[in-house]
């Protein structure tokens, strides 16, 4: 039993958002065999009630409470520092004193870092054992987002992606090894970062198929009339916001003339005004919902129209673990282990997301033969144990004590 650093940039608990599932099972598979001291932030207030968890995981805890108005604010000084506007964001002074603090007290003997912006708190320790989950290429995110957003934005997000690029690289050559969600994120840092190619490897996200399974008797929220369609995720995360507008605005119309009793689901905590403003007659936006999983095992179709988000979507992996038919974009669908037209349908564009939608709606056997096909291919391939054991080498060989 080794005692680790743990720093996440969001409170890990409760397992209800695409890196908080993430970062949550790393600290429950960390937890079994290790003595963990977490390092993180509170950005919603709604966490404070889970705060008494996680001493079931911990040994030791230091939470800063982080008003995200007041930190965006603070990330400006990058700008006169010259870095990512991201490390200021979540750079604070006590969490750094509890940092050194915690490492020469409790002899921590490896640090793990979930998110790129929390490698900061250990760059002073270039002496202990540091390994790092990017999950994504965040940088590559920042410059994604450019091209579709107006001056200033535009600057600033280009800006941040080239930045934040550079601290990336820095810390995956400085520290022992890093992990990215897929191959094709690996590849995506690689080709910005081919210094780093003997460092850096994927570790695969899961599911929990127990959990999200057909077998529980849930009470549908629908009325019987109705054909729902239903996208889950944070509402607040751009692309997320991006993929509801356009599925709502873009691919919803051209279904409706044939199924006028459709209505589209977004189901997802913290929606925008861009998102509150699409409800209507044939839209439900639904704010934080107490179960995600209603909605998932009474669907006609699960969708995730993302065009921007890359990587394995916990969202799409709960629904086909659910045993529901997935139509998702192309660039997040092929990041699955899945075999297209029988565990999912992959959609490039508007025309594609009718013509998949329409082929499950007209057929309720095809939508039984997709879901099932993603039932089992969930069960066989996403063990969240089985991805994150990929770890514990790592951890084996770093030196006690450091």
């Amino acid at each position: 039993m080794s005692n680790l650093l743990y720093l996440v940039h969001r409170l890990p608990y409760p397992p209800n958002k695409g890196d908080k599932v993430r970062s949550f099972h790393l600290l429950r598979h960390l937890a079994a065999k290790h003595r963990i001291f977490l390092g993180t932030f509170i950005d919603d207030p709604a966490d404070e009630a889970y705060v008494e968890k996680l001493p079931e995981f911990c040994a030791g805890m230091h939470i800063v409470r982080m008003s995200p108005g007041m930190a965006k604010i603070r990330s400006l000084s990058g700008l006169l520092s010259n870095e990512a506007l991201t490390l200021p964001y979540y750079r604070n002074a006590g969490l750094q004193a509890w940092v050194n603090r915690t490492i020469q007290d409790e002899k921590i003997d490896a640090a793990i870092i979930f998110s790129s912006a929390m490698a900061q708190y250990v760059e002073g320790h270039p002496r202990l054992s540091t390994l790092v989950d990017f999950c994504d290429v965040d940088s590559a995110k920042w410059t994604q987002y450019a091209p579709n957003h107006r001056w200033p934005f535009s600057w600033i997000y280009r800006r941040e992606g080239e930045r934040l690029l550079a601290f990336e690289r820095k810390i995956a050559a400085s520290t022992d090894h890093s992990f990215f969600v897929t191959e094709n994120e690996v590849e995506l840092f690689l080709h910005s970062a081919p210094e780093c190619r003997e460092k850096v490897s994927p570790m695969c996200n899961g599911v929990d198929s127990y959990f999200f399974s057909p077998e529980h008797d849930l009470v549908s929220p629908f009325s019987a009339d109705e054909v729902p369609l239903v996208f889950t995720g944070a509402m607040d995360y751009w692309p997320n916001i991006d993929a509801v507008k356009w599925f709502a605005e873009e691919i919803l119309p051209r279904l409706l003339p044939r199924w006028p009793n459709l209505r589209f689901y977004i189901v997802g905590r913290s929606p925008t005004p861009a998102v509150q403003e699409l409800a209507g007659e044939r839209v439900v936006v639904t704010g934080t919902v107490p179960d995600v999983r209603p909605y998932l095992r009474h669907a006609c179709v699960v969708v995730a129209p993302l065009r921007v988000a890359r990587g394995i979507q916990n969202k799409v992996l709960e629904a086909m673990a659910m045993g529901l038919p997935v139509v998702v974009a192309k660039g997040c669908g092929e990041a699955v282990d899945a075999v297209p037209e029988r565990d999912l349908l992959l959609a490039d564009d508007t025309e594609d997301h009718v013509r998949q939608i329409t082929a499950l709606l007209d057929s309720p056997e095809r939508r039984a033969e997709v879901g099932q096909a993603a039932r089992r291919q969930v069960v066989l391939r996403y063990s969240w144990d089985a991805h994150l054991s990929i770890i514990d080498q790592y951890l084996e060989s770093a030196p006690s004590g450091s």
